[in-house]
C-alpha cells in the first residue's frame, strides 16, 4: 500500500491505481517495478505538507492496488481504461502509477479530458514503433484522438516526422526545457489530464528510466508545474520509473505524485 493511502473506496477522493505494464520499453526495461518502488520510497516522507498545511492521510486517498498485465497489451489497456472510468463515475480522481508510458492511453481514454498536458523528454508522436501501435513512443499520437489540445513540457527528442507534425498541427504546443520554468498554464476548465514521464527530468536527477535524455528539467521546475496544473485536473499519471538506479527516479516520482494530490485537494 502507498503510505497514507488509507481511505476505503466508498469514501475516496483519489484512487491510486498501479499499472505495472512493461512490454514495449525499447532501451532499459523495468517499469513493472515502478508502482512498488514509489510505495517503498514514500515510507520515508512526512505525512505533512507545509505548502498546503495538509496531511496526506486526511485527503481520502484510496490504494486500488496494481492492475496486473497479462500477455495482451490491448486487452490490458482496455481493462485499465474501464477501471479509470469507474473511478471518474464515482467522482474519484484517478491517479495511475506506471508502468511504461503506454498506460496513459487507458488514463486519458477513461477520463476523456479536453486537454492533455505531459511532462516528457520525447514527443511520442509516432503512429507505431517497430510495427507496434501500442508502444510508449505513440502516446501523444493516441492522445490527439481523444483531446482537443496537447501541451508537451520539456520535450527535446523525437522523430523527424514528429517535429514536422508539431509545426503543422496547431493543437500541439511544445515548450522546450529552457522555457518551462517561466511557463504558466492558461486553462479555462478543470478538464485536464496530466501525465508525468519521469524522463522529463534530466537523467542526473532521475537515471532510473527507460529512455533517458540529457538536458532535461530540474525537479523544482517539475514541482512548480504540478502545483499549478493540478487544480485543473480530472486525472493524473506518473510513469516510466524503473529499477535501474538507487531510488532517485522513484523518490522524485513519489514526491511529485504527493504534490499533485496536495495541490489538487487544496484547490477544492
Amino acid at each position: 500500500m502507498f503510505p497514507g493511502a488509507v481511505a476505503d473506496r466508498n469514501e475516496a477522493a483519489y484512487a491510486l491505481v498501479g499499472a505495472p505494464l512493461d512490454v514495449s520499453t525499447t532501451f532499459q526495461p523495468g517499469t513493472r517495478f515502478g508502482p512498488r518502488l514509489l510505495s517503498h520510497v514514500a515510507e520515508a516522507f512526512s505525512d505533512y505538507d507545509h505548502h498546503t498545511s495538509q496531511r496526506f492521510t486526511n485527503l481520502s486517498v484510496h490504494d486500488h492496488g496494481p492492475v496486473r498485465p497479462g500477455d495482451d497489451a490491448e486487452e490490458y489497456l482496455h481493462f485499465l481504461e474501464g477501471t479509470v472510468r469507474d473511478y471518474c463515475e464515482e467522482d474519484t480522481v484517478p491517479v495511475v502509477l506506471g508502468g511504461e508510458h503506454t498506460v496513459s492511453l487507458a488514463g486519458f481514454r477513461g477520463v476523456e479530458p479536453d486537454t492533455y498536458i505531459c511532462l516528457d523528454a520525447h514527443l511520442d508522436l509516432r503512429e507505431s514503433y517497430a510495427g507496434n501501435p501500442l508502444n510508449h513512443a505513440t502516446v501523444t499520437h493516441h492522445a490527439l484522438d481523444v483531446v482537443d489540445e496537447v501541451v508537451l513540457l520539456g520535450a527535446r527528442a523525437g522523430s523527424e516526422d514528429g517535429w514536422s507534425r508539431v509545426e503543422m498541427d496547431d493543437r500541439i504546443t511544445v515548450i522546450p526545457p529552457q522555457e518551462v520554468p517561466a511557463w504558466t498554464p492558461s486553462l479555462d476548465s478543470d478538464d485536464v489530464y496530466l501525465s508525468v514521464d519521469i524522463d522529463a527530468a534530466d537523467p542526473g536527477f532521475a537515471p532510473g528510466t527507460g529512455t533517458p535524455e540529457p538536458f532535461g528539467l530540474e525537479p523544482q521546475t517539475m514541482h512548480k508545474v504540478l502545483r499549478e496544473v493540478a487544480p485543473h485536473c480530472a486525472g493524473f499519471d506518473i510513469v516510466e520509473v524503473n529499477d535501474r538506479d538507487n531510488g532517485q527516479a522513484a523518490t522524485l516520482a513519489a514526491k511529485l505524485l504527493r504534490a499533485f494530490v496536495f495541490a489538487h485537494a487544496d484547490s477544492n
